[in-house]
């Protein structure tokens, strides 16, 4: 398996760095800045222009955020190459959902969405098969967490001195108005029950020092409730470290004999 990945900010440098370890690569990093067409003294292709993507890419791992997705995922899968995103809140727009599903197909490729921040969403699809009555997403930050965000339009986040929600509403209309903070809830919406039926509610929190991410869910199989508090990767606070392990993880289950 040769791999490719698009983006060189913190998820990117952290899945080159992991794959290198595992002696699986990058064989090329799709960047928007940097040089046009060279190799690094690691041995890494660095280039700015997919159309000079070398032969014989069997994987792209997106790692560049909503944008990039949309710029490149459709010309990927449309090559034959499977492609691992974690841009999961782009797919909120019905347009990009479907025009990447067609270059999927045209391409007999496959789009694998990574986990990201989230965890227990094996137990929330396999309780969509015995049919699932409500999912709830619960994301909650401390306040500086959702500086530059719509919540700024809602609340005082300097002057917060207490938990309050500044959004509820659909996990659709949540990835459309908060894009940077969109993904988790994407996730649990793909996995569950879709962006319309999946509930959403953020809160900032000044008493909490890390993000805060919950599942609740109930349907055939009984009833799920899921927390994990989120650390962010140390060369970016607005990444979130377990996005970027769930990249990796995603990229080794396609490499092993036997997986989970």
């Amino acid at each position: 398996m040769k791999i490719g990945l698009i983006g060189g900010g913190a998820i990117g440098c952290y899945v080159a760095a992991e794959l290198a370890a595992r002696g699986l690569g990058p064989e090329a990093v799709l960047t928007r800045s940097g040089p046009e067409h060279a190799r690094g003294s690691d041995g890494v292709l660095r280039l700015r222009r997919l159309e000079d993507l070398p032969e014989g890419i069997t994987l792209m791992v997106d790692c560049a955020g909503h944008a990039a997705l949309a710029e490149h995922g459709a010309a990927i899968l449309e090559r034959g190459i499977d492609l691992i995103t974690v841009s999961l809140g782009a797919l909120a727009d019905p347009a990009l959902a479907e025009r990447l599903a067609e270059a999927a197909e045209r391409g007999g490729a496959q789009l694998h969405l990574a986990s990201g921040a989230i965890g227990a969403l094996d137990a929330l699809a396999a309780a969509r098969v015995g049919g699932l009555a409500s999912v709830t997403y619960v994301g909650r930050k401390p306040p500086r967490g959702w500086q530059g965000s719509p919540a700024e339009e809602r609340l005082d986040l300097a002057r917060l001195d207490q938990a309050a929600t500044h959004f509820e509403g659909s996990a659709r209309e949540a990835a459309q108005r908060y894009p940077k903070n969109a993904n988790v809830a994407a996730a649990v919406a793909f996995a569950g029950i879709g962006f319309d039926a999946t509930q959403v509610r953020l809160v900032a929190d000044p008493g909490v020092t890390e993000n805060i991410h919950e599942i609740h869910a109930e349907g055939a199989f009984g009833t799920l409730s899921f927390r994990i508090n989120g650390k962010p990767l140390p060369d970016n606070p607005r990444s979130s470290a377990l996005a970027a392990m769930s990249a990796v993880a995603a990229i080794e289950r396609r490499c092993a004999p036997i997986t989970i």
